[in-house]
């Protein structure tokens, strides 16, 4: 990923000529979220005499990597912001190699394996950029997961893979098929990870309580400033996850 740098050489354009640049590969970004992400000091765009948002080539490389990095990496933002200030110092490039609220949960590959073994694995998702994965057909799905048609209707079964109200399936489908099929190397079935539906359906009654009112409040940056509570709590809670099935393993091993 080339480095984002910061603003200068203005090229003019306004905030709506950036949305459509932006849109060809990021279609849910909105002029609130590019607000928002001005807000939190992601981009500094310069401003005309009249007070409108003139975005240099550079911001808009700032604003791509920025998108890139919550929607391929899942990154909070004040960890990607981290990111942006350690390479304008001259830092590394590399997201993998800054600081990153998710690098803990990376293990490293086991000698002789040759499938990832964490789903936030780069190559879990890098490899699904050729399809069209927000609309995957059943046969699609099977293709992008590797696995056959009768795993999938136990992982239905189960409830950890659902398709959309129109039958389609997307990209989490995938990374969560992939994942289930991975848990299969170690003797686990689709019938002994419904516990990991349950406390999921469990966590996000509880964490929706937080983030439903803040969603729906009358400010225009609301749904961006959501959206962001969403992704800190969710990393928030992977590590409170991680961490206690990590203890509880190491007193049953201890035993």
């Amino acid at each position: 990923m080339t480095t984002p740098g910061r603003s200068g050489d203005l090229s003019g354009a306004s905030i709506g000529s950036v949305l459509v640049q932006l849109r060809t590969d990021f279609p849910d970004v909105t002029i609130s979220k590019i607000r928002f992400l001005e807000s939190e000091g992601l981009v500094q765009p310069e401003r005309s005499a009249a007070g409108y948002r003139q975005f240099s080539p550079a911001d808009v490389q700032r604003l791509r990597y920025v998108l890139a990095a919550q929607r391929d990496h899942y990154l909070p933002l004040r960890v990607i912001k981290q990111h942006l200030d350690a390479m304008d110092r001259g830092g590394p490039e590399d997201l993998a190699e800054g600081p990153s609220e998710v690098s803990w949960l990376r293990s490293p590959r086991p000698p002789g394996s040759a499938r990832p073994d964490a789903v936030t694995s780069p190559g879990w998702s890098e490899d699904l950029d050729a399809v069209d994965t927000t609309r995957m057909t059943q046969e699609e799905l099977l293709a992008a997961a590797g696995i056959g048609r009768a795993a999938l209707t136990e992982l239905e079964q189960f409830g950890l893979v659902r398709p959309g109200p129109a039958g389609f399936y997307d990209t989490d489908a995938v990374l969560v098929a992939r994942t289930a099929r991975a848990m299969t190397d170690f003797g686990l079935e689709p019938r002994h990870l419904r516990s990991f539906r349950a406390s999921a359906d469990r966590e996000v009654g509880l964490l929706a309580q937080i983030v439903t009112p803040m969603s729906r409040q009358r400010d225009p940056d609301a749904r961006a400033r959501a959206d962001e509570v969403v992704r800190e709590l969710a990393v928030l809670s992977l590590r409170l996850h991680a961490l206690l099935v990590k203890i509880g393993l190491r007193g049953v091993i201890g035993n």
